[in-house]
């Protein structure tokens, strides 16, 4: 007899990358996306966004995700010392 496996549900939705702090129509674009949810931070490109789980700090490379129950989770890139 076979045992079947339910998979998890996920939660997918929409994702942007965090661009550099010197590309100004990719942060201009983000920050439009993510309207009152976050906001810069630094000089170096950081934002802080707001998450299921609090605000949590987004680095260039990083991912920004909005699931479909409409919250943002941050995925790192790995390119960073976090």
């Amino acid at each position: 007899m076979r045992v079947v496996r339910q998979l998890p549900q996920f939660d997918h939705g929409a994702a942007l990358r965090v661009p550099p702090a010197h590309d100004t129509h990719g942060r201009r674009q983000l920050f439009l996306w993510l309207e009152d949810g976050g906001f810069p931070l630094d000089d170096r490109g950081a934002v802080q966004v707001s998450t299921g789980t609090g605000p949590v700090v987004a680095r260039p490379g990083d991912w920004i995700v909005l699931s479909h129950s409409g919250q943002f989770h941050v995925a790192r890139s790995g390119a960073w010392d976090h």
